[in-house]
């Protein structure tokens, strides 16, 4: 489940960069608003791909889902973006436990 849920959040970092890029050319928001919404986002979801190995690692990927949907109301995109990050963390958690149980079951089995 580590992975998966780091290579969401990766991928989350990136596109929350690109979406910051989009937004700056709104003439309804400053770059200052733009890149403290967006910044804080990608710092959060990088710092969070190292604390997923820890005790409520997955729960703290939840808060910032939940915080990227808030943050549409700065940035009107992050709602589209925010929902859409939740759905994939979510597939990251469901399917990564599955995988890891494969794993698991699979290891049992050959040793």
């Amino acid at each position: 489940m580590r992975t998966l849920c780091a290579s969401t959040l990766i991928g989350e970092f990136f596109v929350i960069g690109f979406a910051g890029l989009v937004a700056m050319k709104s003439d309804d928001l400053s770059m200052a608003t733009v890149w403290t919404v967006c910044g804080i986002g990608m710092l959060l979801s990088v710092l969070l791909c190292g604390m997923l190995g820890r005790p409520g690692g997955v729960q703290l990927g939840w808060a910032l889902q939940i915080a990227l949907i808030a943050s549409g109301f700065v940035v009107p995109t992050m709602f589209f973006l925010g929902a859409v990050f939740a759905g994939l963390w979510w597939a990251s958690v469901h399917y990564g436990r599955r995988i890891d149980e494969a794993k698991a079951k699979w290891a049992a089995q050959a040793g």
